[in-house]
């Protein structure tokens, strides 16, 4: 079993677009579906918050800290889909940022649910 972290985009989880927050993401890892092609725990999930300063950062804190690791992040499909798109950074750039600050795989996406 793979243990992986989940990034969620505050905005869209905290004003109603559509997101209820964690539970598609954590819905799609329970069942192993969308994103998730094999059994994973969820160890950590972090929300990121305009403008995403403190995002990656915050990820290689925890990764360095926790006792449980993760092997990779999993950003959410409210973050790496959202339409429009954060104002601050495309989903894109924030996982090559969060690569570089933490060495792990970034996976765009995380379920498939409308």
């Amino acid at each position: 079993m793979k243990n992986v972290a989940i990034v969620g985009c505050g905005s869209y989880m905290e004003s109603g677009y559509g997101c209820p927050g964690e539970w598609r993401c954590l819905k799609a890892a329970s069942l192993g579906e969308g994103s998730f092609d094999q059994e994973v725990k969820v160890v950590a999930f972090h929300t990121c918050h305009c403008p995403g300063r403190n995002t990656a950062p915050n990820i290689g804190m925890a990764v360095k800290l926790s006792d449980i690791k993760p092997e990779a992040v999993y950003m959410s499909s409210c973050m790496a889909n959202a339409k429009p798109g954060c104002p601050y950074t495309k989903a894109e750039d924030m996982a090559d940022i969060i690569t570089a600050k933490t060495g792990l795989p970034v996976i765009m996406g995380t379920h498939d649910y409308h």
